[in-house]
């Protein structure tokens, strides 16, 4: 028999090579033509502690983990009791372990597991420059049914400039590996990648949400580094000179906020990266870009909370704050990706949408999806870039902030004839002068309201797929879409009629296309990962559910999977 899909997890201390191993197998079952993703988890170390790749390969396109692993393989047990629960196995799963480390923690569930013993270390003991990491990945190999000619290609461009010796040493290891597994039985080999019909990607969430900021037109980016966004600017960092832009590192999240609304005030689309924490300090400036309608897009790479709360792991715990985070009436746009691939569209779309309103965005990324990587099909082209509506000529007196039907007025640029106004945090008049008269500041919110609630989203707001008599529809956003998508895949074939319903707008609440989306339905499943169910409350607060509305939400650090939500689903 065959499988379609295969899980691995590889798991030891920070520096054991891990994160190494388990990107070069992502990338040879890639050369080999199939699709796959590797997640990691990590503890909040700078150096050393605790460290896991988690890797699905398939012959399909997968952007999530599945239910559970196939094989678990040791390279040492480092603080394996820390973050056991976040690699489950399937039952009769594979536990690969080391002697030279010692037993198999009690903290594994040995009566549902079959634990397999190889002495790694000593293997590559007897291979003179032998490496650990190279026979486990050898051992996978041969388990899996990959070629190893693929692997052998990988590591030669890994170990590129390290000389004949050190790749001898590799090659050794992975013959060792694959010979050691020769005993090992009762796994069925990956199916055959199916023939390629065009370009693929490997991409993480974060570096596509990086090409997607530049794609939609941004040349400045300002930021401070933080867990688990800095992966953003790095990737920033050398692309954005590539076509006329720059980054600046700053000393805070103040700065930060601060800079991105002075480059969009001069006419250039800018972006800033962080997480909840620094969202949290941008706040009051984000309050600042909605009142001078000075656009913005601030990419938030959600970890668990509060405060300081988990960093290198995953939950979808910003929206709250992202929605309603900002003091007075400020409306503004809240997006999230859907999936890994998503975050270019998303990024590049909530550029868009920025320019457009000249208003902030909030873009509702996380760990998971943000930090993982995936081979994806290459994506389309997308035609939308950032443009803001900028007067040609000006007439005296400019009012910047005119009462329009719309609610846009053309934002003149520094230095253009006629075009001198005041931009600050003071409510104003329609040419900018500061103001208290109650009429001004009725007309001003309504200008402001208006602009993000009629805007014509088109049908970018989220993913409506499956069954059109659907009886029920689970309802998600962000990271959760992908094993919801994944969960009604299996519940359909089980013969039950459902719908998947993924938001890419958080906010404004697209209230009549989610309407539609959920016509007909008589039960709703509202699916994401916090503690307090913050998109179900969001979405009563502005509208009605249909029929029988239930929430299924838990926090994280362990990540939503397929079969819990077919739970759900199914109704057990």
């Amino acid at each position: 028999m065959i499988r379609s899909t295969v899980s691995i997890a590889l798991t030891g201390s920070g520096g054991a090579g891990v994160m190494t191993a388990g990107q070069m197998l992502l990338d040879a079952a890639a050369q080999a033509g199939y699709y796959g993703l590797m997640g990691r988890t990590l503890g909040p170390q700078i150096r050393g502690g605790e460290s896991a790749a988690m890797i699905r390969l398939s012959n399909r396109p997968v952007q999530g983990l599945d239910d559970g692993h196939d094989i678990l393989l040791a390279f040492d047990w480092g603080n394996i009791d820390r973050f056991i629960k976040e690699l489950p196995l399937v039952p009769g799963g594979i536990v690969i372990a080391d002697p030279h480390h010692g037993q198999v923690p009690a903290v594994m569930d040995q009566d549902h597991h079959r634990i397999v013993n190889i002495p790694l270390h000593d293997l590559a003991k007897t291979i003179p420059g032998g490496r650990v990491n190279m026979i486990g990945l050898g051992l996978i190999a041969e388990l899996i049914g990959l070629d190893h000619a693929h692997l052998l290609d990988r590591v030669a461009k890994q170990l590129t400039g390290k000389g004949e010796q050190a790749l001898a040493a590799s090659k050794a290891g992975l013959d060792a590996g694959a010979e050691a597994a020769a005993g090992i039985t009762g796994l069925d080999p990956l199916a055959e990648p199916q023939p390629r019909t065009g370009d693929r990607w490997s991409i993480t969430g974060n570096d596509a949400a990086g090409l997607g900021a530049i794609q939609g037109g941004v040349r400045f980016c300002a930021a401070y580094p933080i867990t688990p966004a800095t992966d953003i600017l790095e990737w920033l960092a050398p692309n954005l000179p590539r076509v006329g832009g720059s980054l600046v590192q700053c000393e805070d999240e103040l700065a930060s906020i601060n800079m991105i609304i002075g480059s969009s005030f001069g006419g250039v689309p800018s972006v800033t990266a962080t997480s909840g924490p620094g969202l949290a300090l941008m706040t009051e400036s984000l309050g600042l870009a909605v009142a001078s309608e000075t656009p913005v897009v601030v990419i938030n790479v959600q970890r668990g909370g509060p405060s300081t709360g988990i960093p290198t792991k995953s939950e979808q715990v910003d929206l709250n704050i992202a929605v309603n985070g900002l003091h007075g009436d400020a409306p503004h746009v809240v997006t999230a990706p859907l999936s890994i691939g998503d975050c270019l569209f998303t990024t590049q779309w909530s550029v868009h949408l920025a320019e457009a309103m000249q208003t902030a965005v909030i873009v509702l990324s996380d760990q998971v999806i943000g930090q993982s990587r995936a081979i994806i099909d290459k994506p389309a082209d997308l035609a939308f870039v950032g443009k803001r509506l900028v007067p040609e000529r000006i007439e005296a007196p400019y009012r910047r902030y005119a009462i329009t039907a719309d609610g846009l007025s053309p934002m003149a640029l520094p230095g253009q004839e006629g075009g001198m106004y005041t931009a600050d945090g003071l409510e104003h008049n329609e040419t900018g002068h500061p103001s208290t008269q109650i009429e001004h500041h009725q007309e001003q919110l309504d200008k402001r309201r208006r602009k993000v609630e009629g805007f014509d989203y088109g049908d970018h707001w989220g993913v409506v797929e499956g069954d059109d008599d659907a009886d029920i529809a689970v309802v998600t956003w962000g990271s959760s879409a992908e094993p919801a998508r994944e969960a009604v895949q299996r519940a359909r074939t089980q013969g039950f009629k459902v719908r998947l319903v993924a938001a890419r707008l958080i906010a404004p609440v697209p209230v009549a296309r989610l309407t539609a989306a959920l016509d007909g339905v008589s039960r709703v499943l509202v699916v994401e990962q916090n503690h307090g169910g913050q998109y179900f409350r969001h979405l009563r607060a502005h509208m009605d559910l249909p029929g029988k509305v239930e929430t299924y939400h838990r926090p994280g650090p362990f990540t939503l999977r397929p079969r819990e939500i077919l739970q759900r689903i199914l109704g057990q």
